[in-house]
């Protein structure tokens, strides 16, 4: 009697090779078909990499978290260019304005609004070669909510 095969859907999601992965995945591009040396683009990268950096850094975030960054990078972005064309006098959507408003709430309150600082090691300890760093996971906070 023959084996059923599972459908390829079913595959485990499994990870791959850097030279295999997106050149957004390995941190080469800032989105697709966008190289980034608009005010726009840079103000992004900017926001996203402060609100990583402001949570202990991108490489302890989860995908799931630096994902939620971006999009918050981006509204924030697109608030501040509406803020500056109203600064400028010329007419904005404040219904635009007031929706970009509440995704940032909605969003920071999913990212955390609180600073988490990353563990530096005693020098002696660093000298010596028996350097340790904190375990502790930005994401563990979310979860004990």
């Amino acid at each position: 009697m023959a084996k059923a095969r599972k459908p390829a859907t079913s595959a485990p999601i499994r990870t791959v090779k850097p030279t295999a992965r997106s050149r957004i995945s390995n941190g080469r591009a800032l989105l697709p078909g966008i190289d980034g040396r608009s005010a726009l683009a840079r103000r992004f990268r900017d926001i996203a990499g402060q609100v990583a950096t402001d949570l202990g850094g991108a490489e302890r975030l989860s995908e799931v978290k630096l994902q939620l960054i971006r999009r918050f990078a981006g509204a924030a972005a697109l608030a501040e260019a509406l803020e500056g064309r109203l600064a400028n006098g010329q007419q904005v959507d404040i219904a635009e304005h007031a929706a970009l408003t509440s995704s940032l709430c909605r969003i920071s309150s999913r990212i955390g609004l609180t600073r988490a600082m990353k563990k530096v090691p005693d020098l002696r300890d660093y000298i010596e070669g028996k350097a340790t760093f904190d375990d502790h996971d930005p994401d563990e906070q979310d979860r004990e909510r």
